[in-house]
């Protein structure tokens, strides 16, 4: 059975770091593209960062560029999001996803981590 499952959400407050963990199962994330998206409420699910980790390939969304880093550990089959200097409009819910291909949207999701970045 495919499943990923998000750990690390929580609240912080603007300026501060959380980081989120995304463990695969069912498949071998060397396989796949990665990504991590993320909800507001009442917004669409939008793109944040993936990664091809066989070929050590990232892509960021403009609005976390220099402050959010993408890796994976393929030993372990986990993803990593590492959020720095966050802002209040990256509280969301964030997604992980894997996809067949690099530019594609995912195909399987994981249920979700909140994060709320608050004063």
């Amino acid at each position: 059975q495919v499943q990923l499952a998000e750990y690390g959400g929580g609240s912080v407050q603007p300026g501060g770091s959380l980081k989120l963990s995304c463990v695969a199962s069912g498949f071998s994330i060397s396989g796949y593209t990665m990504n991590w998206f993320r909800q507001a409420p009442g917004e669409e699910r939008e793109f944040v960062a993936r990664i091809f980790t066989t070929g050590s390939v990232t892509d960021y969304a403009n609005s976390v560029k220099g402050r959010f880093t993408i890796s994976g550990d393929n030993a372990e089959n986990t993803v990593y999001l590492e959020m720095n200097n966050l802002k209040a409009e990256d509280t969301a819910v964030y997604y992980c996803g894997a996809a067949a291909s690099y530019s594609s949207r995912p195909t399987y999701w994981g249920s979700g981590a909140p994060v709320i970045v608050s004063s």
